[in-house]
Order: structure tokens, then sequence, then C-alpha cells
């Protein structure tokens, strides 16, 4: 089944919309209740639904809550509370991947229309979305000042969902290639300022940082119990799996870095809600959470022996869609250059 859709059983109570304004059907709590959903969403058997809830709550809708006319709410931001509309979020490229800035999508100005023209790739909840928020260049200036984003029905002639992705991992989440051929759109449908798009969902990828590395640390949680209860259990050479040195000292480290990853993570929450500026702290969290997945849960697989290389067992679906956030919402490298920019030791900085 999909990661998400109108029958989901969220829509009552507006838990589409944990964080987001009451008058638009939301609850309008903070944004430590919607990660508390996230962590969540990581006990359902599938990873796949709980990103594809986290693209309709926490990726594809925050720039229109903070910037988006009243019009643009009521069409979009509202049904997508509801239930009644699903959302995707249109950044990456093909050939482009994480790179932002190089982008290629165009947004031009024709009377009262904007006319759409490029591809989306990457596009989670693509394939059944109802509308886009769309990042495009609206000027040929700087790369980080020629951008504006929009909201895109999906419905509208020239949209067309040119390839539903197969992926390793992240079954239950459809992931699309979408084309955009001289795709119309009135011109109230840009979100906030012309050119002001890339500073928008910069900001953005902090509420999404914080979802990711919530949904991790609980999937983490999962493999470590799920892993030292088998290992209890199994029998090898008289005695039990986890009676071995090696493996109950290897699930004491990482039990002690998933603790270290947990409290940075709590304190990018705390500091979000006292308004600071976390994206740097945002950005080590999604690194250092990433990485450790892809370490715990290869390490774990591993004490699974046989088993763990089926698809019988939760630990090999978490090393098959955990493998995803190390690439995902930005790669590793992508935030060790954010880092380094910020700690002033990126070349292009000296």
């Amino acid at each position: 089944s999909s990661g998400i859709n109108a029958e989901w059983p969220l829509r009552p109570g507006g838990y589409l919309g944990i964080s987001k304004p009451v008058e638009y059907g939301g609850m309008g709590l903070d944004i430590s209740y919607e990660a508390v959903a996230a962590e969540t969403y990581a006990y359902i058997n599938s990873g796949g639904v709980g990103m594809g809830i986290g693209i309709q709550c926490d990726i594809a809708t925050p720039v229109l809550v903070k910037h988006g006319t009243k019009k643009l709410k009521e069409l979009f931001l509202r049904p997508t509370i509801s239930g009644e509309k699903v959302a995707c979020l249109g950044v990456s490229e093909v050939g482009g991947g994480s790179d932002v800035a190089s982008l290629r999508t165009t947004a031009r100005r024709d009377g009262d229309d904007w006319v759409i023209n490029g591809g989306k790739m990457w596009t989670t909840n693509g394939a059944q979305a109802d509308w886009m928020c769309l990042l495009a260049n609206t000027s040929k200036g700087d790369h980080h000042r020629n951008k504006s984003q929009f909201c895109v029905p999906m419905d509208t002639p020239g949209v067309a969902v040119h390839r539903v992705i197969d992926k390793m991992g992240m079954h239950a989440s459809d992931t699309a290639e979408i084309t955009f051929d001289n795709v119309r759109i009135p011109h109230d449908h840009i979100i906030g300022e012309e050119g002001k798009g890339f500073t928008y969902q910069m900001q953005t990828f902090q509420n999404e940082r914080i979802y990711i590395a919530a949904g991790t640390i609980a999937a983490m949680d999962r493999c470590m119990a799920e892993t030292i209860e088998y290992t209890s259990q199994r029998q090898a050479f008289g005695k039990s799996i986890l009676d071995n040195q090696y493996v109950h000292y290897k699930l004491a480290e990482f039990q002690t870095e998933l603790e270290c990853v947990r409290a940075l993570y709590y304190k990018c929450i705390d500091d979000y809600i006292a308004g600071e500026d976390i994206t740097p702290l945002a950005t080590m969290l999604k690194l250092k959470s990433a990485r450790l997945a892809r370490q715990l849960t290869d390490g774990c697989l591993q004490f699974w022996g046989g088993m763990g290389y089926t698809d019988d067992v939760l630990v090999s679906k978490m090393f098959r869609d955990l493998r995803l956030m190390s690439i995902g919402g930005g790669a590793d490298e992508v935030m060790l250059s954010i880092l380094c920019k910020f700690m002033g030791t990126s070349p292009d900085m000296r």
C-alpha cells in the first residue's frame, strides 16, 4: 500500500497538521509533538509509511504555512491537513540531486500566469500527489536569489508522472520523476516573495532534518531491541549468541552512540522551539543519525546470521530502509560541506 492516501486514518483530529495553524485544521502545537509522532511512525513495520506522512506534514508544507497567502492556504494547506489532498515537494532534479542551487526547472511570467518547464526527480508521494510545492528558477541572476516557490496542482495540463522509480527500500512509499511541459498556473500561486525560494527551502530543511532523525532514532531503538531478543534466544556452540563478549560489547557501543545522537536530537528540538537558528546542529544531527543507522543496522544484521539475509525479519527491512538516510534529504557529503562552511574551513570560505 502507498505511504499516504486520502483514506489514511490520521485524517480525523488534525494529526496530519500537528504543528500547523488551528485556523486551517491543524493542532497548533510545537515541533516536539511532531517529533513524537515521527518516532511513533517508526513502529509501523514499513519505513515508507512514515516517510510519506513526513512529506505531507513536515516537508512540503512549512513554506506555505510561513509565507503563503490566505488564499493559497485555503486552496492547498487546509485540504492537506484534512487528508483530502496529498502533497509532494519538487526540489531535486535529474543530474542535480542534493545540489539545490543548480536546479534548471524554470517558471517564466507570461501575463497573469507562470509558465513552468523542466522536471523533478526523487519526488516522494509524486505519483499520487494532488499538488506540489515546487522550487524553480524565476530569473537568470545569482543562483541563491533567482528561485521562487509555487503551489502547482498536479492535474494541471502539462504535468506528467514520467515514471515511478523502483528502489532498494522504502517500498511502501512511491518515488516519481515528474516533468513539466509549458505548465500554466495563476500568478498568485507563488509562495511568498519572488526570488526568496532558495532561502525559504533552506529554512525548511531544519524541520526535515529533525523529522528524519526522529524516525531514524526510533527505528534504531527497535533494531536494537529486536536484535537483543533474538541473540538472547539463538543458541550456537552451547550458549546464546548474546553471551559472546564481542556481541554484547558491540551492542553496548551501539547503545552508547545512540544515546549521544538522541541527546543532540533533543537539543535541536529545544533550540528550535526557543527560536534559535539550528542549521549547524540539525545538519550534525542528520549526518550522525544517518551514519549511525548504517553502522547499527549492518552490525545488528550480522548477529542474525542467515536469518538477517532474508525478508522474514524486521532487521533486514531496516537495513534497506535506513540506508536512505545518508542519501535522502541531503547526502552525508552535503552535510559535511555545510558544516565546513559554518566552521570556516571550506576552501571557498578562506
